[in-house]
Formats: structure tokens, C-alpha cells, sequence
């Protein structure tokens, strides 16, 4: 490393002028040197432009983040009570996927005699690893917990891409995949699925060959139309030399079994799963997912050290000593969901499909505005928000409203 010298004229002030040794910061052989400008004279005609060096914050930004779109959420009970200028308890929330029955009442025991909320969480989730490996047979050592799997997908990405490397990522899916690979400054390849909602695993093979991604994003059952992938189809991408994220955020609604054992015999394949929508706690935010030993060691060293809260891991741990309560509700959500669809394909201008999950997507069909038809649904008692992304589709999910509406408003 060379020296760097801050030189001064009389007329300035010098704070610091450091004799650095030849072997710090890895600059060997170099000087920089920073020297001051020539004298000016105080009768100088010469004028100066005071915005020619205007700094401005978004300056400090990196470029790629400029250019990006802010993810779009789903308005919560409180944002959507104001606007609509109904009580939160009048409105019934279809488009989040949320869980209506709410957590084991273990929860609101544990997170009610939370004893230490003033003391930082367990960096690594000790107490929540193990009850999760109890509960799937996958040892703590495979396992990682997360601020909602949302903060592992970003924390894979992180740890995965340099920027510039590609993804590729199968829509219509859940959009945080391509969400965050911009936020990482990734290039998203999509290889869109089939009318059917099924993979197109040929054209993902003719990508994974030209453009050689890294890594693809898949979601069984998928998000918003509630496909899954078979076995066949996911040994097929997996025999591919591509990381395999598997994201089985609904995976309890199948009827199937989880692919987390699946890390200890595949190096390339990542699952994660969440405790939003089986134990209902979204608002506090709680994923995890396994992961291969060669692969976990890395996200150990990036994660954020204390990423799941106090209240998160009590809540977890307390949700999954009740799995009668859980069982019993995916079972009652199950049986909404049929209910549901059979409901849902007695409307003429709504085409249902089928669904592994918690939620039903319908195509609108007959010339009806399905835009239109979202927001006429908030003139009624209570509201039905599931317009999707995709055009002239709608996505409910399946859910005994509070008010037990009549089922001629659909």
C-alpha cells in the first residue's frame, strides 16, 4: 500500500495528515496524493457557478435502484377500513391468503407471558430449529428460520448472485422472486408456464442450457393458481446444473408430502416453507427453510444476527405444540375451498380452477371487466379484493366469512 498525503495551504484547515505503513489497506505501491487548488485571486471576474457541484441524495443510490419499482402489497384491514369507511371487523379479506382462524390459543398464552422482550433473540433460533425438526424429521443443522421465508429469499439471493448474473423465474408466480433479483441487480429470465398453469419443463431445460442462470424460483403448490409439480418434474429441473429453490409456502393444503428431506441427497435444491398460513401468524412474520450443509454454512455467515424476534420465535414454538388445532384448521380450510369452487363454477362469467391450496383463481369470462368487477364488490357489506396481476383473473381465498354471507353474493 502506498501514502496517501493531504496537503494544505496556510489559509486552510488541516485536520489530518496520517503516515500510513506501506502494507495497509492493500494500495501497495500506490500514492495518492490530493493537492490543493491554485490560488485564486480575490478580484477574479471569473464567476462561479454554485450548482455546478449540487449533491443530491439519490446520487449516493446505485443506479440499478433507481430504476426499480416498488413492490406492491396487499392493503392491510386498517389502510382499507379508512378508505372504505368501514370497521375492520366488516370487512372480509380474500385476496392475501391469510389464515381466518387464527393461531393455537398457545400463542396468545406464550406471547402473553412473554417474559424477556427487552432482551435480544437467540441469533440462531435454537429453540424454534429444534421443535421444527421434531415436527419434519430434518435435523437443526439443515435448517435456518427467517423473518418470514420473504427475508430468505433475499438472503439466497444475496449470498448466490453478483450482479449481472441471471434467475429464472416461471410466471405467472409469486412476484417477490423477481422482486428481489432486481433489488440484487440479477436479470430475470422468465420462461412463462403453460395455459394450464403446468412448467414448461422442455423450454426451462433449452434456457438453463443457453443462458446458464444460477438459480430458478418455483412454488408448489404455486401462487396464484394453486398447481403443484409432480416428482418426476422436479427430479427432471433438479438434474439440471441450476440451484432449485422450492418455495412450499402451501404446501399443507396438497395433501403432499414436503420435499425438505429432499436437501440431504440434492446439493442444488433450497425449501422454504412459512407459519403464515398454517399456524396463521403473517403479522409476525416467521419462515424457514433447509438447505444443503454446503450451502447453510454461507447464509449463517450473511444473515442478519438477530432476524427472528422474541415474540416471532415464542410464537412459532407455541404453535406447533398444538398440531391437532393446526390439522383440524387445514382441514376445515380444505373443505371451504371445495365448497367454494363449487359455488364459484355456478357463476356463468367465472371459470375456477383447480386448486392445491388455500385460495381458488378464476378466469372471468363473457366480456365481464373482472377490474370492475373487483371494486363492485366493495359497495357490497363486505369486501371481496382478489383482482390478480394477471388480466381478466380474479383470486379468492377460501374462508367462512365473519358475517356468514349469503352465497348468492357471489
Amino acid at each position: 500500500m502506498g501514502v496517501t498525503d493531504f496537503f494544505c495551504n496556510t489559509s486552510s484547515l488541516c485536520l489530518h495528515r496520517p503516515k500510513l505503513s506501506p502494507d495497509c489497506c492493500g494500495l501497495r505501491g500506490s500514492r495518492t496524493t490530493f493537492m490543493p487548488p491554485p490560488a485564486a485571486s480575490t478580484s477574479s471576474s471569473v464567476p462561479v457557478k454554485e450548482d455546478d457541484c449540487s449533491l443530491t441524495g439519490d446520487s449516493f443510490i446505485r443506479p440499478h435502484l433507481r430504476k426499480l419499482s416498488p413492490y406492491q402489497p396487499i392493503l392491510p384491514f386498517e389502510v382499507l377500513s379508512t378508505r372504505l369507511g368501514r370497521k375492520p371487523e366488516d370487512i372480509v379479506k380474500l385476496d392475501a391468503n391469510e389464515n381466518p382462524y387464527g393461531p393455537p390459543p398457545e400463542v396468545f398464552e406464550a406471547l402473553g407471558s412473554m417474559r424477556f422482550p427487552y432482551i435480544y433473540p437467540d441469533p440462531e433460533s435454537r429453540r424454534l430449529r429444534a421443535a421444527l425438526a421434531e415436527d419434519s424429521g430434518l435435523e437443526s443443522d439443515y435448517i435456518l428460520a427467517g423473518c418470514g421465508a420473504d427475508e430468505l429469499i433475499d438472503l439466497i439471493m444475496r449470498c448466490v448472485l453478483e450482479p449481472g448474473d441471471k434467475i429464472l423465474d416461471c410466471p405467472p408466480t409469486f412476484t417477490m422472486y423477481e422482486f428481489d433479483a432486481g433489488v440484487n441487480g440479477a436479470v430475470v429470465i422468465k420462461v412463462p408456464r403453460k395455459s394450464d398453469f403446468s412448467l414448461d419443463v422442455k423450454r426451462i431445460i433449452e434456457v438453463v442450457e443457453q443462458e446458464k442462470p444460477k438459480c430458478i424460483f418455483l412454488t408448489s403448490p404455486n401462487n396464484p393458481d394453486g398447481s403443484i409439480i409432480n416428482d418426476d418434474t422436479l427430479l427432471e429441473i433438479l438434474n439440471l446444473p441450476i440451484l432449485v429453490v422450492l418455495d412450499e409456502a402451501y404446501i399443507e393444503f396438497s395433501g403432499l408430502e414436503s420435499r425438505l428431506r429432499w436437501v440431504k441427497k440434492f446439493e442444488n435444491l433450497i425449501v422454504l416453507r412459512t407459519f403464515s398460513k398454517r399456524a396463521a401468524l403473517a403479522g409476525l412474520r416467521v419462515g424457514y427453510g433447509a438447505f444443503p450443509l454446503s450451502i447453510i454454512e454461507y447464509l449463517w455467515r450473511a444473515k442478519q444476527p438477530y432476524n427472528v424476534s422474541v415474540a416471532a420465535e415464542l410464537a412459532a414454538c407455541a404453535a406447533l405444540q398444538n398440531p391437532d388445532y393446526l390439522e383440524n384448521v387445514k382441514v376445515a380450510l380444505v373443505q371451504e375451498r371445495e365448497r367454494l369452487f363449487k359455488l364459484l363454477k355456478e357463476v356463468p362469467f367465472l371459470n375456477p380452477y383447480p386448486s392445491y391450496s388455500n385460495f381458488i383463481l378464476c378466469e372471468v369470462t363473457s366480456g365481464v371487466d373482472a377490474k370492475k368487477l373487483k371494486f363492485q364488490s366493495l359497495s357490497r357489506p363486505f369486501a371481496v379484493l382478489g383482482k390478480h396481476t394477471l388480466q381478466e383473473f380474479l383470486h379468492f381465498t377460501g374462508r367462512p366469512c365473519q358475517k356468514r354471507c349469503d352465497d348468492s353474493s357471489l
